[in-house]
């Protein structure tokens, strides 16, 4: 009998053995902590001092609708519900900040290397591992259409278990209930759902259907690369809308949901805006005249998409606003009213997207900053909410 041979048999094994050890311990640990660390990572706020608001400006502030046209918060793994320590929104801290109405958006492919100018839309996609390490289940890991409509469950659940603290808005009726219930005291909350991009759509227009049952009511058309429907303003062409991306828009249209341009390129915006009854929207942006960025489209553009009753919503971000504080904030906002007038400029953080100049409990600081800038409290008021619940109750079903 060969004894050194029967060692070495064993020592391979044991060795194997140690590898498959590690490697597993590797897998349960990357489920556990690497979501958690690169949302922590990711969806940090900007280093402050505490904020002052004077008593005033609270006191104007309680009284608000306060609306913001974008989080990302589903695609996190992290309850809504409780109190976080980390990321923008949950259900505490949007009541903190006051905010009436909050719109959710699903985020369901991120191309690596993601930058503002080009992306490839063939890039490998971030989310894909994310979103196995959270275990979702195996059908999304391959399908944008059930990465869209497991975070719009996921929504329907937080809302069937917050005892009517967050409500999953799909109508002007739902809206209108909230708004009379909040106005009577009770401390609820609108979530309404969108899409960042229209590839969940996979090609295929009978998939709007499915995504409207599902409680959609705002869809981008791209996000980071250019898709089916066109080009994305950081895509590799940049194009206007495919075929299938007019065929789309009209859909849309035609069932009443609310289109993004956020992301969408220049050439896909022009094209967009020959639809004259298109609900538009751009969910988180900043103002090319007050932030050159690539980021930011033109600002005639602006102007149009404000002359078709569009709302504009203007992002907490650095690469939005240049300034990732509530005075840029409050630049961007001025800006903008100058630019398009009072009642098409509102709020939209891109929270728990990006690192952001304040979380969803610290609201009452842009009121205190507009207040400080000399804006009037009607015009506030357009600002921070009715400007937002005017275009929905126009544009919901």
């Amino acid at each position: 009998m060969d004894f050194s041979s029967l060692s070495l048999k064993k020592v391979g094994k044991t060795v194997i053995a140690t590898v498959v050890s590690i490697l597993f311990f590797g897998v349960i640990l990357m489920i556990t902590f690497g979501s958690y660390i690169v949302d922590k990572d990711m969806n940090s706020v900007e280093m402050h001092e505490p904020y002052y608001i004077t008593a005033k400006a609270q006191s104007l502030h309680n009284n608000l609708i306060v609306m913001d046209w974008h989080s990302d918060a589903l695609m996190w793994d992290r309850s809504l519900l409780t109190r976080q320590s980390y990321g923008h929104v949950d259900v505490p801290r949007l009541m903190e900040g006051n905010i009436a109405i909050q719109m959710f958006t699903t985020v369901t492919k991120s191309p690596s290397g993601m930058n503002y100018n080009h992306n490839d839309t063939d890039a490998f996609d971030l989310n894909t591992p994310l979103f196995m390490a959270q275990l979702w289940p195996p059908k999304t890991w391959t399908s944008l259409l059930e990465r869209a409509l497991y975070q719009a469950k996921k929504l329907e659940q937080f809302t069937n278990n917050s005892d009517g603290q967050l409500v999953f808005v799909k109508d002007r009726l739902g809206l209108a209930r909230v708004i009379e219930a909040r106005t009577s005291g009770r401390s609820t909350i609108a979530a309404l759902l969108g899409s960042e991009g229209a590839h969940p759509l996979e090609g295929k227009l009978k998939n709007i259907d499915i995504m409207y049952d599902a409680g959609f009511r705002m869809m981008g058309l791209v996000h980071f690369f250019d898709n089916e429907l066109g080009g994305s303003l950081h895509g590799m062409q940049k194009g206007g809308l495919t075929p299938f991306g007019h065929k789309a828009v009209q859909k849309m249209i035609e069932k009443g949901i609310i289109i993004d341009l956020a992301h969408a390129s220049e050439a896909m915006v022009r094209d967009v805006l020959e639809y004259r009854n298109a609900r538009l929207v751009i969910s988180h942006t900043g103002f090319k005249g007050a932030c050159e960025s690539p980021r930011n489209i033109a600002d005639d553009l602006m102007q149009e998409i404000a002359g078709r009753g569009g709302i504009i919503a203007v992002g907490y971000w650095e690469g939005a606003i240049c300034e990732a504080n509530p005075i840029g904030i409050a630049k961007s906002i001025l800006y903008g009213i100058d630019l398009v007038g009072i009642d098409h400029v509102a709020l939209g953080s891109d929270w728990d997207g990006a690192k952001a100049a304040l979380a969803s409990n610290e609201m009452n600081i842009i009121t205190q900053t507009l207040m400080s800038a000399g804006l009037s409290n009607t015009d506030i008021m357009k600002v921070m909410g009715m400007n937002s619940l005017n275009f929905l109750m126009r544009s919901l079903p």
